[in-house]
């Protein structure tokens, strides 16, 4: 009688570290396109301010330049592999802001303007800091191993508390139609 070898619980170092990298490599360039077609896109820094205006983020020219940076920031980090949760936390937060800025009321489909999108990018983001980002990042060539279900919380728990605090303080959309008083 031969004995088999047990069935890890987790998978295998490189599989985790594979699918960190293939998240990592998704997730990050993605971002830093958003945050780069905020500042250099066909209507630039004005463009995303006026739309920002649009959707009643006050001040809109500090929400553009805010909601870019961070797009390009928690990209590159995310690209990098660096500091583990807070990239995350970021993603959370921006996909947060924009499922209720702009999503919200269009149902789920993305194709309808839906948030299907934006539930996407935050539940990989959550899980991405749940896997940690592995052996093939900055914080692997540290030692820096963050992750388990901890990370992914602080990850969910920070980015929609920076969402909440943000769409609180600066939210301000227009009324429209019965909310004016008018049908």
């Amino acid at each position: 009688m031969t004995e088999t070898a047990p069935i890890p619980l987790r998978p295998a170092p490189s599989a985790r570290d594979a699918a960190a990298l293939a998240l990592r490599a998704t997730l990050g360039p993605m971002l830093i396109a958003h945050g780069w077609n905020k500042v250099a896109g066909p209507g630039g820094l004005k463009g995303t301010t006026g739309w920002f205006e649009s959707l009643g983020l006050k001040p809109a020219a500090a929400h553009a330049r805010m909601a870019a940076g961070t797009e390009l920031a928690a990209g590159a980090a995310l690209v990098l592999g660096l500091a583990n949760p807070l990239p995350a936390a970021a993603a959370v937060g921006l996909m947060a802001v924009a499922a209720r800025t702009d999503h919200r009321g269009k149902g789920f489909f993305v194709f309808k303007g839906g948030w299907e999108y934006t539930g996407v990018v935050a539940g990989a983001a959550v899980a991405l800091a749940a896997l940690g980002h592995g052996r093939y990042s900055l914080d692997g060539l540290v030692r820096r191993r963050r992750e388990g279900p901890a990370q992914a919380l602080v990850a969910a728990g920070l980015g929609a508390a920076a969402a909440a605090a943000l769409l609180a303080v600066c939210y301000r959309p227009e009324p429209v139609g019965d909310e004016r008083g008018t049908v």
